[in-house]
């Protein structure tokens, strides 16, 4: 059904933290056709604590091949869902235009005791099977230290993450989860993006030509 396909130059539409909000279905059908995106990322939290069904409705609307993985507030039961609408990256790997793309929903450990939370040696036991060297990582959690400064000042990124980057170097990393600390972080060979939560109306392009990484960062507000 996922045939893959290779592109000269691939351009990324990314977008994190929908909670819910459906609304967004339309501008980034809107976004894919006037950026000319290749593919659809969702990086999780595509629901505020539920149902399965408004994440099938959500993914299902957006008019592009979508890639999906679940946030700590989605359901532990959706990657399961949404197998038949958009390619669920849960734990698992797929090749995107010639690119090895890994894949981790959910989030290490909060305060807040979410639906969707693993501990650290979990997070580390299922991300370095399916790693490459030179991957693209595709996360809701951030790695501890970038993209993951909540207003208190503190660090509360995944130090599992973390230590995959490290240890596999990949070309980018994309994620979530941390509404403040959206942005585009360049380390040591890395890009890390985190487009900002997209109930805000918030997404990013992101664009791969062989080693070559480039990202923007967009509102609608402001398209």
């Amino acid at each position: 059904m996922y045939s893959v396909r290779h592109f000269p130059g691939m351009k990324l539409l990314v977008v994190t933290d929908i909670h819910g909000n459906d609304s967004v279905t339309g501008w980034i059908n809107s976004e894919v056709r006037c950026r000319k995106a290749d593919l659809v990322l969702v990086l999780g939290d595509i629901t505020d604590f539920g149902p399965e069904e408004k994440a099938m409705d959500i993914l299902g609307s957006i008019e592009s091949r979508v890639y999906a993985l679940p946030g700590n507030c989605d359901p532990r039961s959706l990657p399961n869902m949404i197998s038949g609408i958009a390619v669920d990256m849960h734990g698992k790997t797929a090749e995107i235009g010639g690119y090895h793309v890994a894949g981790l929903g959910g989030s290490n450990p909060t305060i807040f005791d979410t639906p969707f939370e693993l501990e650290e040696d979990e997070i580390y036991r299922i991300l370095k099977p399916i790693s490459e060297m030179g991957m693209i990582l595709m996360v809701h959690a951030p790695s501890y230290g970038i993209n993951d400064t909540i207003p208190s000042g503190v660090h509360v990124g995944s130090k599992s993450i973390l230590r995959i980057v490290n240890e596999f170097r990949p070309i980018l990393v994309l994620s979530g989860h941390i509404h403040e600390d959206f942005g585009i972080r360049y380390e040591d060979g890395t890009t890390f993006v985190n487009p900002g939560p997209a109930r805000d109306g918030m997404y990013a392009i992101v664009e791969i030509d062989g080693s070559a990484v480039s990202a923007e960062l967009f509102s609608i507000k402001e398209s």
